[in-house]
């Protein structure tokens, strides 16, 4: 690499991880309100393996050559015209809403950043983004009292293992469906861990016995299987949240709240917080080289990795 160039990930057209290759592109410069960030860290996530194999085409629709990659960590190393929020040397973290955060350097709105807490590893920092503010959209969707019941699928999984800690800390009664392996994480963490099983009837009937006096809200953060199991189990519509089934949430009224509706900085400024003194735990699982982007994506894909997997484009850490 050049100099003038910086690398990142490409896609020509729609498949699996064999259509990814990481390229030499031209160094980006800032426009006004932008920066150039030296990516330190990036985060993978479902929705980029769904977008990349186009199961999301109508939703997000794709043009090629395609970049990929939402969070990011890293240094700022050129300020565009008129910024006045960030200057050359500062470390930040943040979003790309262009899909260009797997790659060395990418521009970004200083509006799509914020500062890095020292506490914060660059792993942690540049994967915390799509999972952090989804999981406090959720949260807020269904508004937990204290006392109240809540029950979570998928529970420790990404998002779910940062669904179920901000419902403990506003003094929630968590029900986190999970399988057996983590259940050890999950009491760790003040949770009661429910095992999960396919047959939804047996798997109702565990969540009646976790909790005889009822559930009051739900978040369902794997399939419309679930949604409907809130259903069943008498939770008011309004208090069940999805962030993924779309579908199935406008059939029966419920809340479809997720990353949209709380990419701020000031959303991930206090998610940051809460991981930078320790409120919440946030666990990285595995990090790769961005010339090992689909070894990446071959674990993240088995669905069994507890914490993050991150991208580490110009960092050794």
């Amino acid at each position: 690499m050049t100099a003038a160039k910086a690398r990142a990930v490409r896609f020509d057209r729609y498949g699996g991880r064999d259509v990814l290759y990481v390229a030499d592109i031209e160094m980006p410069s800032p426009e006004a309100g932008e920066v150039v960030v030296e990516v330190r860290a990036a985060g993978i996530n479902p929705g980029e393996a769904a977008i990349r194999v186009g199961a999301l085409e109508e939703m997000f629709p794709t043009s090629f050559p395609s970049g990929e990659g939402s969070d990011l960590a890293g240094v700022v190393t050129a300020v565009g015209p008129d910024v006045t929020e960030f200057a050359v040397g500062d470390e930040v973290m943040g979003f790309s809403l262009r899909r260009s955060s797997h790659a060395t350097h990418t521009a970004v709105p200083v509006g799509q950043l914020i500062r890095k807490p020292r506490e914060l590893t660059w792993a942690a920092a540049g994967s915390l983004y799509v999972v952090g503010v989804t999981a406090y959209a959720a949260v807020r969707a269904v508004d937990p009292r204290p006392g109240e019941t809540v029950a979570v699928s998928a529970a420790a999984g990404g998002v779910g293992s940062l669904v179920v800690q901000l419902l403990v800390l506003r003094g929630a009664v968590v029900l986190g469906i999970a399988g057996p392996r983590n259940a050890d994480w999950l009491r760790n963490h003040g949770v009661i861990p429910v095992p999960y099983d396919r047959d939804m009837r047996a798997l109702a009937q565990r969540l009646r016995q976790a909790s005889p006096d009822g559930i009051d809200a739900f978040i369902d953060l794997f399939g419309p299987d679930y949604v409907q199991l809130a259903v069943d189990l008498g939770v008011a519509p309004e208090r069940i949240d999805t962030i993924i089934s779309f579908q199935k949430a406008a059939e029966v009224g419920a809340r479809t709240e997720g990353s949209a509706e709380a990419s701020t900085p000031e959303v991930l400024a206090e998610m940051a917080g809460l991981v930078a003194t320790g409120a919440i735990d946030f666990d990285v699982a595995a990090t790769f080289p961005l010339d090992r982007v689909a070894d990446a994506f071959a674990l993240l894909e088995e669905r069994h990795t507890h914490g993050k997997i991150v991208l580490l484009p110009t960092s050794s850490e």
